[in-house]
């Protein structure tokens, strides 16, 4: 694969969107690194240097402006894109349901579920058009697409509609050679699951220390995916720590 393949990932500078770039461009793609700090997302290309080439332009994905400049900087800078990783995501305090506040939802819901809507609109539009025509989008679930952890409804309700959105990406691509995948990850080692060493709520009311996996495993399986021909589709992947409480009754 040469370096003509372009990716954009967001929420690149740290954790998962990081490991999903560096895999990317050890694989071929040129990526654009987006998310909200520069400073990460600049740490993240000097860390990809030595593997591909990529380009940093921070973007808010709570502001559908920012969203659209982002892939017009994008088409300015390389005409086309071939991979969309719709990664970007936030979760809200460990609350009951009951006392979630109605702004703490909205923010979740924008981040989680209308940006990728969103980026997933701007993708499709350059896709459908390119030549050659189509692509490729995956998105972020999660665990949580499946069985929610407690005290977790905005971000558990987000990821479920997740998988809505990557059905309708898969259903209505077909027509443009545009692909939709989503990839479900559990207790990757990030800054954000440093919790789940130290010991995490359970649906039984006590804590427990969950197993982890090095991100890495999900940088490659991203990159699996990624490096299918538009023939091929992997519509859902998991990959989670082997030990973690999921399968069966914890």
């Amino acid at each position: 694969m040469s370096h003509s393949k372009i990716a954009l990932v967001t929420g690149a500078g740290s954790g998962i969107g990081r490991a999903a770039s560096l895999s990317l461009m050890k694989v071929g793609f040129t990526v654009v690194l987006t998310g909200r700090r520069k400073d990460k997302l600049e740490e993240t290309a000097q860390l990809g240097a030595k593997l591909g080439k990529s380009l940093v332009v921070p973007s808010d994905m709570t502001d559908p402006g920012s969203i659209a400049a982002l892939f017009a900087r994008t088409m300015q800078e390389f005409g086309r894109l071939d991979l969309l990783f719709n990664n970007a995501g936030i979760g809200a305090p460990a609350v009951p349901l009951e006392d979630l506040s109605l702004e703490k939802w909205k923010a979740v819901v924008d981040t989680n579920l209308t940006a990728p809507f969103l980026c997933t609109q701007h993708a499709f539009r350059i896709m459908k058009d390119q030549t050659p025509r189509g692509g490729r989008i995956i998105n972020n679930g999660s665990i949580s697409a499946h069985a929610p952890r407690p005290f977790t409804v905005s971000y558990t309700a987000t990821k479920h509609a997740i998988t809505g959105l990557t059905k309708s990406i898969a259903l209505d691509g077909r027509a443009y050679d545009i692909a939709g995948g989503q990839i479900d990850i559990g207790n990757a080692a990030t800054d954000l699951s440093q919790r789940f060493a130290e010991g995490i709520l359970q649906p039984h009311g006590g804590t427990m220390v969950e197993p982890r996996m090095d991100v890495e495993n999900v940088g490659e399986a991203i990159a699996y995916m990624a490096t299918r021909s538009l023939d091929a589709n992997v519509l859902f992947m998991t990959v989670m720590a082997t030990k973690m409480p999921f399968v069966g009754r914890g």
